[in-house]
């Protein structure tokens, strides 16, 4: 298939059921035990520093792990799974110096997942396997000051952020990804920098690929850490026209479903929802088992909030074959039509009809 044939087949799925997104990777990866070794390689074994917890590098020193994680979570039930690529641009990698391997890990991590996903699809083509970019959050903001006694103060200029991300981007989309995956969204400004990356693709010539957008809720107060309530963090990208709109990480399935109802009620698009095992407990491990899991989210599918579901962190492919099984056959959420409006945001979102 080509990839202009996946974005149809993808769209044409969605339409029919709620699709199924892969789980959490650190967990899986944390499991494996994994030795500095592993991290390094051959071509990074006199690199400075230590690489151990650096798992985007694994695309490129251990590709064979990454291999059967999609498999994995493919064989669980996943109609879409990540790249190994969260923390994988020149700001997320600086902490440990590999900031001249981000090219490299963004193109074998797609490679990697279109590999398997195509396996995948070759073997079952009733039910076709999507490859989603992942873009994940920078250790740098935007929005926020660096200094609490310099309000204007930012470690990075938009500029920055914008040329990290496009880099990213540029390789993933040369990997063969369906898609892009802008994820655990805690500053708004820095994710209108990857949309601008992706969006600015066209005009380098790469063919257009769905974006797909999920923001984070930092805690009980339904606000993303940049300050946006969910309305006002939709109506800040929706020109963007995403594919979905969603939201994961920070929370279980039970403090996330308000949020959840609220972006499905004002959202004219997908909603995605991938919510973290529960919270983590005093060791910092999470005890939701994948029955719990598949049990809640059967109740968001239920009452038509959702078009795609999966896990974040603390979730393995027990859950999300607990969660494709519990949502088997429900329709999707309808995408509702809005009345046309000026919509606006700052912290909170304000509509003028």
């Amino acid at each position: 298939m080509t990839r202009q044939e996946r974005i149809a087949a993808l769209k044409a799925a969605a339409k029919e059921r709620v699709l199924i997104l892969d789980g959490s990777w650190g967990v899986m990866i944390q499991k494996r035990g994994l030795a500095e070794a592993d991290y390094r390689g051959e071509r990074f074994k006199d690199a400075p520093g230590q690489l151990k917890g650096n798992n985007d590098l694994l695309c490129i020193t251990r590709p064979d792990i990454i291999a059967d994680l999609h498999d994995q979570y493919f064989a669980a039930g996943a109609d879409i799974s990540e790249t190994n690529t969260f923390s994988a641009t020149t700001i997320g990698q600086a902490e440990y110096g590999m900031e001249a391997a981000v090219r490299d890990i963004n193109l074998q991590g797609a490679r990697i997942a279109r590999e398997v996903a195509d396996r995948w699809t070759a073997k079952e083509p009733h039910k076709p396997r999507f490859v989603a970019g992942s873009i994940g959050p920078l250790p740098v903001m935007l929005s926020m000051s660096s200094d609490v006694n310099d309000p204007g103060a930012r470690k990075v200029t938009f500029d920055q952020v914008y040329e990290a991300y496009s880099e990213q981007v540029r390789a993933l989309h040369e990997g063969g990804v369906d898609m892009f995956l802008v994820e655990t969204i805690t500053d708004t400004l820095n994710c209108k920098a990857a949309i601008k990356a992706i969006l600015d693709l066209e005009d380098e010539g790469y063919e257009p690929v769905p974006i797909w957008i999920s923001g984070t809720i930092t805690d009980r107060s339904g606000r993303t850490l940049s300050g946006q309530t969910v309305e006002a963090f939709w109506n800040s990208v929706r020109h963007a026209k995403p594919f979905a709109i969603g939201l994961n990480c920070a929370l279980g399935a039970d403090l996330m479903r308000p949020h959840i109802a609220e972006l499905a009620r004002v959202a004219d698009t997908l909603v995605s929802a991938y919510p973290n095992a529960g919270l983590p407990n005093a060791m910092g491990e999470y005890d939701e088992e994948p029955h719990q899991t598949g049990h809640q989210l059967h109740e968001w599918a239920e009452h038509g909030l959702v078009n795609i579901l999966g896990g974040c962190c603390g979730t393995t492919p027990d859950h999300i074959r607990h969660v494709a099984e519990a949502v088997k056959g429900m329709k999707p959420r309808q995408v509702p039509e809005r009345p046309r409006a000026m919509r606006l945001a700052g912290l909170e979102p304000f509509e003028l009809a």
